[in-house]
């Protein structure tokens, strides 16, 4: 390898694109295509990055298995920040069995990371542990570290473990510092915004409150009747009931509990899981019915009883009733 392509590797290992690209960029050979590819990722133009990394994996001879396993992790990580979860997974399974396979700890181990947060992004959880748990990041290099510890902290924030994801963040800020680039520094502390930033909202005897992480990790471990609205469940202790399948059930279910320790009028119950404006007696019954179907599905947590103005939840062994909401509510709040 030459010394312009060692150059230029080292500018991008040290997060510098402009002064890789300055070294390779009228070059066309396969060891240029590629970092070209990654500095142009590195810049942003991920379109561009990944037509310059297939070239590059075009270019390599089939005997430089190494080097085309490299530039498929390569596109795997800009499918990764471009959020294309499309991407074929088998693909970069490959890549990282032949980069094992060939002696490239560091890049096979990276290329691990990478499809962990993968599959955190499409909630594999326990599938992105077990990836995690094969790699000791120790011996990494500094970069490498950092993709490992946002894995790791993806996890734990996605599972409600505070402590163990602000240990993650805190690993992964060290091992950015010491790979002193910019770019990854501001990753790691965009990432680690979540643990101070509200990610749910307790709505409780008509109050609302903001919660941050640490406190629906408590709200969910404190034994109170939960209707969580962030995934459509309902909670009490260890015990879940999914209605992510029965809208209307969890919208009856939702509206009780905002009206606990009182009663729901049919009528409200009536416009928040039918939009009924004007009820008729079809409502009605249809309300008894999906009334039925919800006692049925809450049986040995709570009962729900009927009264003259409508329905009231009464949880069995929980002495608290809240609901736990998205931070923002709206047809286009996830945005």
């Amino acid at each position: 390898m030459d010394s312009l392509i060692n150059a230029a590797g080292r500018a991008l290992a040290a997060g510098d694109p402009l002064g890789a690209l300055k070294r390779v960029a009228l070059r066309d050979d396969a060891p240029a295509l590629a970092l070209r590819g990654i500095a142009m990722a590195q810049l942003g133009d991920f379109a561009k990055a990944k037509a310059l990394l297939k070239d590059a994996a075009r270019a390599f001879s089939p005997r430089e298995a190494v080097a085309r396993a490299r530039c498929v992790v390569a596109e795997a990580e800009i499918a990764l920040v471009s959020r294309d979860l499309g991407w074929p997974e088998k693909a970069l399974r490959a890549a990282r069995a032949t980069l094992q396979s060939h002696g490239d700890r560091l890049n096979a181990a990276y290329a691990g990371s990478l499809e962990a947060r993968r599959l955190i992004l499409i909630g594999r959880l326990d599938e992105a542990e077990r990836l995690l748990a094969d790699f000791d990041p120790a011996p990494l290099p500094p970069v490498a570290r950092v993709a490992h510890e946002l894995a790791a902290a993806g996890i734990a924030v996605r599972r409600l473990r505070t402590k163990a994801a602000r240990s993650a963040f805190g690993r992964a800020s060290l091992a950015a510092y010491e790979a002193n680039i910019p770019a990854l520094k501001a990753e790691v502390e965009a990432a680690s915004l979540v643990l101070n930033t509200p990610v749910g909202r307790l709505i409780a005897r008509g109050a609302e409150k903001a919660l941050l992480l640490d406190e629906v990790e408590a709200l969910l471990g404190s034994g109170a009747f939960v209707i969580d609205a962030c995934r459509n469940v309902v909670r009490e202790a260890d015990a879940v009931v999914s209605l992510a399948t029965r809208p209307v059930l969890f919208a009856l279910a939702r509206a009780l509990a905002e009206a606990w320790p009182a009663d729901a009028s049919r009528e409200l119950l009536l416009k928040r899981a039918f939009r009924a404006r004007h009820a008729d007696e079809s409502h009605r019954a249809r309300l008894r019915v999906e009334m039925g179907r919800l006692r049925a599905e809450l049986a040995g947590l709570a009962e729900i009883n009927a009264t003259a103005a409508g329905f009231e939840l009464a949880p069995l062994k929980a002495a608290e009733v809240v609901v736990l909401a998205p931070p923002v509510e709206e047809e286009h709040g996830a945005v």
